[in-house]
């Protein structure tokens, strides 16, 4: 835990922010085509997705009372309350109901297209016609109908069918019906008369009679209706701010004028049916006052008649003065139990509907000619008609389960409940007054039997005729209020602000926002990309990740370079490859002892495929030019290959010596490098690691020392075997090759830690097939010059090295 602790920091620590900055630059050209990439996508889509706009409307639902009525006015008394009515008048808006009727004002089912430069334009509200249909005929269903208009006002009507089964609706009675094709369908018809196809009939009806559509292709496509309302429920209608009446409607499409005209026709019409449910009560009290004023007047005109013929039969025209005191009393006394009966009665009408209804809805019984005394009752039944219009809302939305719906159908429980105990106490005080005003009227109708017979008569008829003529003048007034109410009729609902085309701009697609997409995604991805490339890449890349890695010091860098053979120094002398060499064979010489003749110097790798063999043959060759006499030795006992590169034989090598099979003098072939000696591997060995401990090695290596002024042996890899690390001993220095983007980071690491450690000394790390890439950010091609190898100048020319030719692609690709 702690080591991974360590790896963590010394990360983190290595970490260069100007290294990752250049890395960043480096990939400009991807940047370059990313910015380039996007906006074009930005453009495109800016510019070719339909645009779609938005408009809105603001009205406000107040409950208005009609001012030529007060409180006590019984024709203004109105069970439903305006409690939850702006959340109600928002469910009405969504429903599907009100929906139906608006797309059904607006003929909305039918579409007037045009063809535009990417896709079809609806056109509604610049076109100069309209369609009218036959309501009895089917229409053809969601397949367009071109109609180009021609001269002498005619009209040619086409249709391309896709099938030969098509759809059929007629709006009257919402039903499908199914249409066969015999192929597509052409024919000329009259503009001014009813168009009639086998599949179709409507009257095209211009909007004046001095319009001319000669010329002009519309295309027509009607839709089904179900689907066209379904459409148009998805109007957001909310409160503006919460708590408040005020409702902001908004609707989104393509079309604007399609949207203004929607959206005030849903307000038109919600205002009408508001308007008209409100005054509905009213209308079913002047029904029924009509009904019964009727008898009322009848029957005060037949007592009105038997009153003046009893008179003048009985010569009685006036009431002495005990039988006027009497008749006033009784009179009084007549019109309270009339009063008290009606109020009874009114009240066991009432009862008998809550408890025989479920729903409790606007058809409950108006109190026309009745006062009821317990405000709570009236309270009640208005909370009791809003929970059932909030239960029937919610039942058409949602399922039985639905938490809110259950606390309503709870609510109207309990309410119901209330107004049925309220109501049973009101009509036992109410009985009990009627007991009441009947024993009095008992007592005065005894004292009126003391009076002469035809004065008795003359006050019947009187009481008869009074009653009668109160309840007239009484209906009478109720019938002028319910007319004046119809009238009069105030709406709940006000428009403060009307959907209106003011030259809004479209919602979608949002260009500026687009643009910033298109440029934060432009940089992003390549952003992206480096990022994930270096976390997934464990490559070593650069001699700044070396030194900021490892402790082992970089000797230098061998460039990259296209070679026929390992024999670059050899072959290309004045390549820069060459002069990578030439340094390294420079920079060693401070890893040597001072006074030490001979040198030794050891190349090894983690791995195979490093390039140790080729620095191997390489920093001999440099020696050996420098007049050195040099001796390169493959030790690489598993797998040899210097023979194949100095084309000498391989059947006789170093493992034929240490085995004792040799001379060691027998083993040394010259090469065709001057003062070059090499000694080839030999046959494999079944034992190569116990031949290289032995004492032949010691012995050749003393005899070598005194006879060749540099000692260059090729190894196996240290990552693989550990050959190589038991010839550490006879090295005066160690060139450990790193291959550029072929090493993995943590190969290195073992012998890193055996450095730190002073197990090995006099090791150095050589970068080998280095290039400067701009993925790799800056490299060490210019910086490090001959000191690393000179890769700088060997690459780039500067008039002393044999450039090599890059190919004339790689060339522009790289300016």
């Amino acid at each position: 835990m702690q080591q991974f602790d360590k790896f963590d920091i010394d990360e983190l620590k290595s970490f260069d922010i100007k290294e990752y900055i250049l890395k960043v630059i480096s990939h400009w050209k991807l940047f370059l085509v990313m910015v380039v990439l996007g906006l074009f996508i930005a453009v495109f889509v800016n510019k070719y997705k339909q645009k779609i706009y938005s408009l809105k409307s603001i009205i406000t639902v107040k409950e208005e009372q009609n001012p030529l009525f007060t409180s006590t006015t019984n024709i203004a008394f109105n069970w439903g309350g305006p409690s939850d009515k702006v959340e109600t008048i928002i469910q009405i808006l969504k429903s599907r109901t009100h929906n139906e009727k608006v797309v059904s004002e607006l003929k909305y089912y039918i579409d007037y297209l045009q063809e535009g430069r990417f896709r079809m334009v609806d056109v509604y509200g610049k076109v100069s016609f309209e369609l009218v249909l036959d309501s009895l005929s089917y229409q053809l269903l969601n397949t367009p109908i071109k109609l180009e208009f021609l001269e002498n006002d005619e009209v040619a009507l086409s249709v391309k069918f896709d099938n030969d089964e098509s759809t059929m609706i007629n709006y009257q009675s919402n039903t499908i019906d199914n249409y066969i094709s015999e192929g597509n369908y052409s024919k000329k018809y009259n503009a001014n008369d009813l168009i009639k196809t086998p599949f179709s009939k409507f009257k095209i009806e211009k909007k004046s009679v001095i319009t001319d559509l000669s010329g002009k292709t519309y295309f027509i496509v009607f839709k089904s209706f179900n689907s066209t309302v379904g459409s148009y429920q998805n109007i957001n209608a909310q409160t503006l701010t919460k708590g408040t009446s005020i409702i902001e409607l908004e609707l989104k499409g393509t079309n604007k004028k399609k949207i203004e005209d929607y959206i005030n026709t849903t307000v038109d019409v919600l205002n009408k049916d508001q308007q008209e449910q409100k005054i509905q009560y009213a209308r079913r009290t002047q029904k029924y006052i009509d009904t019964v004023f009727e008898d009322a007047s009848n029957n005060l005109k037949t007592i009105e008649k038997d009153l003046g013929d009893f008179k003048q039969k009985n010569k009685v025209y006036d009431l002495s003065v005990e039988g006027q005191a009497l008749f006033d009393e009784v009179t009084k006394l007549d019109k309270q139990q009339q009063q008290i009966q009606d109020r009874l009665q009114y009240y066991t009408n009432l009862e008998s509907y809550i408890l025989s209804n479920k729903e409790i809805n606007e058809d409950i019984s108006v109190p026309v000619n009745v006062t009821i005394e317990d405000p709570n009752i009236a309270k009640n039944i208005i909370e009791l008609v809003e929970l059932s219009k909030q239960k029937k809302n919610l039942e058409q939305t949602v399922t039985p389960n639905y938490p809110p719906l259950k606390n309503v159908k709870d609510k109207i429980d309990i309410t119901r409940g209330v107004v049925i105990e309220n109501l049973s106490n009101l009509k036992n005080e109410t009985q009990r007054n009627l007991t009441n005003i009947k024993r009095r009227l008992s007592t005065y109708n005894s004292r009126l039997n003391t009076l002469p017979k035809k004065e008795q008569g003359l006050v019947k008829f009187q009481r008869d005729y009074n009653l009668t003529a109160t309840n007239y003048e009484y209906l009478k007034q109720k019938q002028y209020e319910a007319g004046t109410a119809i009238a009069a009729n105030v709406s709940d609902i006000k428009i403060l602000d009307k959907a209106k085309d003011t030259g809004q701009g479209p919602i979608s697609p949002k260009r500026l926002f687009n643009y910033l997409v298109a440029a934060i995604l432009s940089f992003g991805i390549p952003f992206l990309y480096i990022i994930i490339k270096e976390v997934l890449n464990n490559k070593i890349l650069t001699v700044e990740e070396i030194e900021k890695l490892y402790k082992i010091p970089v000797l230098g860098v061998v460039g990259s370079g296209k070679i026929d053979s390992y024999l670059a120094v050899f072959n290309k002398p004045k390549s820069s490859m060459a002069e990578s060499f030439r340094a390294l064979r420079s920079n060693i010489q401070f890893l040597f002892k001072k006074g030490v003749g001979s040198k030794t110097i050891v190349i090894t790798s983690s791995v195979s495929g490093e390039g140790k063999t080729l620095c191997s043959i390489n920093m001999a060759s440099v020696f050996a030019m420098s007049d050195k006499k040099t001796i390169l030795i493959g030790l690489d006992l598993r797998k040899p290959k210097l023979h194949d590169d100095f084309n000498v034989s391989n059947e006789v090598g170093v493992v034929n010596y240490l085995i004792g099979q040799e001379e060691l003098k027998n083993i040394i072939q010259p090469t065709q490098i001057p003062n070059l000696d090499v000694i080839t591997s030999g046959p494999i060995p079944p034992n190569p690691s116990e031949l290289l401990i032995s004492g032949q090695t010691i012995e050749m290596m003393t005899y070598l020392k005194s006879n060749y002024d540099y000692i260059i042996i090729d190894t196996p890899p240290v990552g693989l075997v550990a050959d190589a690390i038991e010839l550490f001993k006879y090295a005066d220095a160690i060139m450990y090759i790193l291959r550029q983007n072929y090493t993995q980071k943590g190969m290195p690491r073992m012998i890193d830690e055996k450095y730190k450690n002073d197990e090995v000394k006099n090791i150095s790390y050589v970068l080998n097939d280095f290039s400067v890439k701009d993925s790799y950010g800056y490299g060490y091609g210019y910086g490090y010059g001959y000191g690393y190898g000179g890769y700088g100048y060997g690459k780039y020319g500067n008039g002393y090295h044999q450039n090599e030719k890059i190919p004339l692609i790689k060339r522009i690709f790289k300016k």
